[in-house]
């Protein structure tokens, strides 16, 4: 029987074949998973050399870095003085003997430690490894053990002399001698949920204590942390028998008691003393983020004079909207109110770091402030609390004090938006108290990490940009260069078929503000083809999606989805920082924007832009923030995002913890004002995710960790509860036993690749695709 094509269908695949377009079913096999692969930093950032890190500076004014060769790294210094940088030490000598000791093959470019420090004025070096101290003689090269490194652990503070260390036992501190190991009993009234320099925030906690050092090493500021009457959160594990019930303390939004602060100092000299400071509790918060210390320990919003004879503090209402700086008397514990700043969101003292310092010798202070829409510098008289003057101005913004030369009055800062085009460059500058002389010290149209020496003669400058690699430089105090330290090599890594991901810039749902962001194409690009679109995000309001315009090699797993046949973008919304005071308050008492609407612009304008751009199949995803900002976008607009995979999201922040939520959406109340009586009828109801559950459409993916003592899995269960009285379909993965730091692992990874595969590209993923099993 003879079989005839119809001229009609041969006429439509002619009219197909002449507009270019194909219908060929769309594949994802297992070589696509292994490239894939290979966009991942495990696989790439061995292939870039050429790049330092660890810089520390000696007393004497030595750079002290590592330096990546093909062949593994090497530990340098560098000599601005003379214009040098060499090996720190003969890497082969070294090798030899520690193999003998460690009774194992010590290579040189794989020294067993990744910092040391010079002694025996530069003849000997010191350092740790295998759970001990070492001694290497630079001149004979042997090798002395000087005891167990345990001593000094990583929830000690140790003094700025070196000498000594304090540490929290039984709610009291303690402080250990370093030289001796002897200890000292500094307080005896702690106890439970009332204990001095405590380490929790509710969303995290550590065994560290929380203290600062005067620089003198001879006073601590901390406090007592007054948890009593906080409620309480809990999680239990998962095994055979019965579970582990981890319970702290943990306040939510409004939360009639919350952590509070008792302020002390503790002299140490003649004898320790306790001298509390007069002065009310202060609401555990500071002027920078939702912890009062760093992650080393660092009492945040705390400065020590010079001599140690003052100590200025700043207090910060519960709504983080007042701050008012005090200057304390160590010895009797009386303090002065100097000044107050008020705002009707929320203030922030500084975007990358805290940027308000006391000035005791001439009796002034330095203080950052957006009150005129930008991130500025001010001099302020300590005694009265008046103005003296502006210091910077402009529409750009301060980012972070580095300096101040009290002599030459003069500060170092890094600022952004001032020169060049994109607004996430950092740059270092110079300017005098009175705000003359502004300087820009790294003129490259670049991103720039700065390391400052100690003497403050020279920093370390590395510059770069998301798609040309580092170049790292030592420069003067006047940005001259004195020392040329490494050059990126990026020909390996290129080799291998990376690709860099692609700036651009576009208009935000007004169409006229700016957005900066990030595409990343597959390697394999073909612009006759039409590839899915997926949207990364992480809507702050803290900080953004992309982070930081720093080179690097890999960009969590972005390249690699882009490696199945994606297009992935990502953009700093507004509602994020480092713009205008306008900008980051964007969506300040809704958090359920989550700048989502900037980024449904942003796609549609790259649409428009690009044709092989698909913005009929979407998808987003994203961790902590981006898991509850992904939901939020497949729920509110659901008839553009088809696909979402969320992790570990904070849905609805009342069940998160309270300086999060009471800083971005403002403290809890009922909506008539008459207090809050359920679930429905607040303030936070605009942010709640699980209110919007009958809209889903799409495919969403869910994941938490069991054990996520940072955003409890609580929070994703209220959106599972309220999907399944919706009579909605989802899916779902609990990660026994994970905390929140789940996002990386590989059955994680493998489940957010297979999810858009399926979703978006319809064709079924590799079956149980193994990471690691590459040739």
């Amino acid at each position: 029987m003879e079989f005839r094509i119809p001229a009609l269908l041969i006429y439509v695949v002619m009219v197909i074949a002449y507009n270019g377009c194909t219908f060929a079913p769309e594949q994802v096999t297992d070589e696509d998973y292994k490239r894939a692969e290979r966009a991942l930093s495990s696989q790439t950032n061995d292939l870039v050399y050429g790049t330092i890190s660890g810089e520390s500076w000696t007393e004497d004014g030595i750079l002290l870095y590592q330096h990546t060769v093909k062949e593994g790294t090497e530990h340098m210094k560098a000599d601005p003085a003379i214009g040098t940088a060499e090996r720190a030490f003969d890497h082969d000598r070294l090798a030899n003997v520690l193999s003998g000791i460690l009774d194992k093959d010590v290579e040189p470019l794989d020294q067993p430690f990744r910092s040391f420090d010079y002694t025996d004025q530069g003849e000997s070096i010191t350092f740790s490894t295998n759970g001990n101290i070492f001694t290497c003689s630079l001149i004979d090269y042997e090798c002395n053990s000087n005891g167990d490194a345990s001593v000094r652990n990583w929830s000690e503070s140790v003094s700025p002399d070196g000498k000594k260390s304090v540490f929290i036992q039984d709610h009291n501190l303690y402080m250990r001698d370093l030289e001796t190991n002897s200890i000292t009993q500094l307080t005896y009234d702690g106890e439970e949920h009332f204990g001095y320099a405590t380490n929790n925030a509710g969303w995290v906690k550590r065994d560290s204590p929380i203290v600062l050092w005067s620089p003198d090493s001879k006073r601590i500021s901390t406090f007592k942390q007054d948890a009593r009457g906080v409620g309480e959160m809990y999680l239990a594990s998962t095994k055979v028998g019965h579970p582990e019930l981890e319970a702290w303390k943990y306040p939510l939004p409004g939360d009639s008691i919350i952590f509070r602060l008792n302020r002390v100092v503790i002299n140490l000299e003649p004898s320790p003393k306790v001298v509390p400071l007069q002065k009310s509790p202060d609401p555990q918060r500071s002027t920078i983020t939702d912890h009062v210390a760093d992650w080393s320990g660092k009492f945040l919003d705390n400065e020590w004079s010079a001599d140690g004879s003052t100590l200025a503090f700043v207090s910060v209402s519960r709504d983080h909207q007042d701050a008012e700086l005090f200057v304390a008397d160590p010895n009797s514990g009386s303090i002065r109110s100097v000044y107050r700043e008020e705002t009707d969101t929320f203030f922030e003292s500084g975007v990358e770091s805290i940027s308000w310092r006391l000035l005791e010798d001439s009796n002034e202070f330095i203080w950052f402030s957006q009150r005129d829409n930008w991130g500025h510098l001010y001099l302020y008289d300590l005694v009265s609390g008046e103005l003296k003057n502006q210091i910077t101005s402009g529409s750009w913004t301060v980012l972070e004090i580095l300096r101040v030369d009290e002599e030459n009055r003069t500060i170092y800062f890094t600022g952004g938006g001032r020169d060049g085009d994109n607004p996430y460059y950092h740059y270092l500058y110079r300017i005098n108290f009175d705000g003359t002389g502004m300087e820009l010290l790294t003129p490259e149209n670049a991103h720039h990490q700065i390391s400052l020496s100690h003497s403050g003669e020279y920093f370390v400058d590395t510059y770069s940009t998301p798609d040309t690699p580092p170049i790292s430089v030592l420069r003067t105090m006047d940005g001259k260069i004195v020392v040329e330290l490494a050059t990126a090599d990026i020909s390996d890594l290129q080799a291998a078929g990376w690709v860099a991901p692609e700036p651009f810039m576009v208009q935000a749902r007004d169409n006229e503000t700016e957005l900066y962001g990030l595409m990343y194409k597959p390697s394999n690009f073909n612009s006759s083809r039409s590839y899915p679109v997926l949207n990364y995000l992480y809507p702050g309001p803290q900080s953004g999606s992309v982070g930081s315009r720093a080179f690097r090699a890999s960009r969590s797993d972005k390249q690699a989805l882009a490696e199945l046949g994606f297009v992935v973008v990502e953009v700093d919304a507004q509602g994020t920082p480092g713009r205008s005071k306008a900008f980051h308050d964007f969506y300040y008492g809704n958090m359920g924007d989550n700048g989502i609407p900037d980024q449904i612009a942003m796609i549609r304008e790259l649409g428009t832009r690009h044709s092989w751009m698909d913005t009929s199949r979407v998808g987003i995803f994203g961790h902590s923030g981006g898991g509850f900002a992904s939901t939020r976008a497949i729920l509110a607009y659901p008839d553009f995002y088809d696909v979402a995979v969320s992790g570990a999201g904070n849905h609805d922040n009342r069940n998160y913890a309270d300086p999060w939520g009471e800083k971005w959406q403002g403290l809890l109340k009922g909506m008539n004002n008459d207090g809050v009586t359920d679930d429905q009828s607040t303030n936070y109801d605009n942010q709640a995710n699980q209110l919007l559950a009958d809209n889903l459409k799409g495919k969403l993916l869910l994941t938490h960790g069991t054990l996520d003592s940072n955003v409890p899995p609580y929070n994703t269960l209220l959106v599972v509860n309220a999907l399944i009285e919706a009579n909605k379909d989802f899916d779902m993965i609990m990660f026994p036993n994970r905390g929140h730091g789940y996002y990386s692992e590989d059955y994680m990874m493998r489940k957010r690749w297979g999810y858009f595969v399926k979703h978006l590209k319809n064709v079924n993923p590799p079956k149980e695709f193994e990471f690691g099993k590459q040739e």
